[in-house]
């Protein structure tokens, strides 16, 4: 993650804020998986703090970001992120708090959508969509079994909604070729997919060998480049 962030040259706040991001981010996974472990939930109190504080760290990257693609796609990402920030408090604390967690991070993707669809159409071109729907049906079907029977409804909203965010990123990014910023927010889109494919796999099929690490490193990372896509000119300076 720490390398895809510092990839290209980055403004001298923006650089601030990816170290904070990357040093909190790696707090919360060494946290996990230290809790995991053998040194047990003595180390919890690292994960509580540094989860939502790398997710907090993104979120002012994007309020902070100029100059934006557009001010009404600035406050949609301002929401998912704040929705994710919700669901990551939802999911780390104690007791099974599963379904408020999922349900924070559906409207965090209903936010993302709406960000997509502020300059675009909807499935234009609608392949991306039907691949990422296809995706997420062949993921829902191999876990189907393993998903206990009062979490399956909200299991197939939850995934057709991550997956018209991914789909719908991802065909916005196909007609935006030269829009370096449609192509960050693609890029996080998609891994968000794939953290979560992750996190289904660790929870239902589980457990995946090191799953905090994949799991953190792959979300961090997509709403990093979320948030990195609010920024509208510079972002193209930075790519050329």
């Amino acid at each position: 993650m720490v390398a895809m962030v510092f990839r290209s040259p980055l403004p001298a706040g923006v650089r601030r804020l990816a170290f904070a991001t990357a040093g909190a981010a790696t707090a919360a996974i060494v946290g996990a998986l230290l809790a995991a472990g053998r040194a047990g939930h003595g180390w919890l109190w690292l994960h509580w703090i540094a989860k939502p504080l790398a997710t907090a760290l993104i979120f002012v990257l994007a309020w902070r970001a100029r100059p934006v693609v557009s001010p009404r796609y600035r406050r949609w990402v301002l929401a998912g992120i704040a929705g994710s920030l919700a669901g990551d408090v939802f999911l780390m604390l104690p007791g099974d708090l599963f379904v408020p967690g999922l349900v924070a991070f559906l409207l965090a993707h209903v936010c993302f959508i709406a960000a997509f669809l502020s300059d675009s159409r909807l499935a234009a071109p609608a392949w991306p969509l039907a691949a990422c729907l296809a995706y997420g049906a062949a993921n829902l079907a191999l876990l189907w079994d393993a998903i206990d029977p009062p979490l399956r409804v909200p299991v197939i909203v939850y995934v057709a909604v991550l997956a018209t965010m991914g789909g719908q990123a991802w065909a916005r990014a196909r007609t935006r070729r030269s829009d370096a910023a449609a192509q960050l927010a693609a890029r996080g889109a998609l891994v968000f997919m794939l953290s979560d494919s992750v996190l289904a796999w660790d929870r239902f099929r589980g457990p995946v060998p090191l799953a905090s690490l994949w799991v953190l490193a792959a979300y961090y990372l997509a709403l990093w480049w979320i948030a990195r896509s609010v920024q509208g000119a510079a972002i193209d300076d930075e790519a050329a």
